[in-house]
């Protein structure tokens, strides 16, 4: 198997198969860390297709570094940015989208609505955290990166990186303890 970095040699030479072995490879990784940041299926799955087209784009810069999925992963972060600033999220959130999910028919019906249940309180608990703690409590616990990976993704230092973190998880304390209404949480700070 061939590594990342060989894998871009080959795309820079012109090799198609090598971009879409690559990017098969990390495509999990980039979608699962944007639906955890954003919340929605259909957005993740667009601004994915975007990432990756922008780590297209800047390839020829990317000097092999440090790990490319980190280099990858940085694209995400900053694409999240963008996209929180665009008029299509400010224009969403004052519709009210919501994303649902369709259980399968030949699970257990109970079991699904309690898993999803609890699995839907977690996500709207960490989305309902300001952007910058949630940024920190997803690549510090979904994505298993380091401080000093997040700080230097957010382009903040490790302290500030450790602050967020401490906050957010006492704020998800609060929130799923409160029985994950996290419009309690705000009346009681």
């Amino acid at each position: 198997m061939l590594t990342d970095e060989e894998l871009i040699a080959e795309i820079r030479d012109g090799s198609q198969a090598a971009m879409e072995v690559l990017v098969k490879r990390h495509y999990s990784l980039i979608y699962t860390y944007i639906y955890r940041k954003i919340g929605n299926h259909h957005t993740a799955y667009d601004l994915t297709q975007e990432v990756f087209i922008k780590m297209m784009q800047s390839l020829d810069k990317y000097r092999q570094q440090g790990k490319f999925e980190h280099w990858l992963l940085k694209i995400a972060v900053n694409h999240c940015l963008d996209y929180y600033r665009s008029k299509h999220y400010r224009h969403q959130q004052a519709t009210g989208e919501l994303d649902t999910n369709i259980a399968d028919d030949n699970s257990n019906v109970w079991d699904l609505f309690q898993s999803q249940y609890q699995q839907e309180q977690a996500r709207q608990a960490v989305l309902s955290l300001p952007n910058n703690q949630r940024e920190a409590i997803i690549l510090s616990y979904y994505h298993d990166l380091k401080i000093k990976e997040i700080a230097d993704m957010t382009c903040t230092n490790e302290s500030t990186v450790k602050s967020r973190i401490r906050a957010g998880l006492s704020k998800l304390k609060q929130i799923l303890l409160s029985g994950g209404d996290e419009r309690d949480y705000r009346k009681q700070g």
